[in-house]
C-alpha cells in the first residue's frame, strides 16, 4: 500500500488502477476501497474512471415512473 498523501504515477499507479478495478466489478464498494488503500474517494473514483470502469448507480430504493 502506498502512504496517504503519496503521488502515485506511472506503473504504481496503472497496477492500483488495475486492482480496484477487478474488486469495484467484483462488488465492492468506492467507499470500501478507499478506506482500504488509505486514499481518497475522489482519488479511487477518478482511478475507476480513467481505467474505463463503468460506475454502478447509488443504492437505495428506486422510485418507479409509472403512478404510484
Amino acid at each position: 500500500m502506498v502512504g496517504k498523501g503519496t503521488k502515485i504515477t506511472g506503473a504504481a499507479r496503472d497496477k492500483l488502477a488495475a486492482d480496484l478495478k477487478t474488486a469495484y466489478e467484483s462488488g465492492a464498494s468506492i467507499r470500501t476501497l478507499a478506506e482500504g488503500t488509505g486514499r481518497s474517494y475522489g482519488f479511487v473514483h477518478r482511478l475507476l474512471t480513467e481505467a474505463g470502469v463503468t460506475l454502478r448507480g447509488r443504492g437505495g430504493a428506486t422510485r418507479s415512473q409509472s403512478g404510484v
